[in-house]
């Protein structure tokens, strides 16, 4: 898949030193990828859900959520932002 908005990981990782390994995986695997649906996302990715169009990777033993949106039709994945779980948790990431 096509992956765009990686400024978004370069900036996390600038902020959160943990990430470096964890968004390279993640990076490497996304780009490697030809998902056609999220079961086949889930196939690769298990921890990974949709909520109201935006696909969400659980990054780091699920300590972070990349909130990101694929389209499987172009092969592409619009990264849209990274947040903690209790960031996530708040709803904010989604309004």
């Amino acid at each position: 898949m096509r992956v765009l908005g990686t400024e978004v990981l370069d900036k996390a990782k600038k902020v959160r030193r943990d990430l470096t390994s964890s968004l390279a995986t993640w990076l490497m695997t996304a780009r490697e990828a030809r998902w056609k649906n999220l079961n086949e996302v889930r196939l690769t990715w298990r921890n990974t859900d949709c909520v109201k169009g935006k696909t969400i990777f659980n990054i780091k033993g699920n300590r972070y959520r990349l909130i990101a949106i694929v389209n499987y039709a172009s092969q592409t994945i619009v990264v849209k932002m990274l947040v903690t779980h209790a960031e996530y948790s708040t709803g904010e990431w989604n309004k």
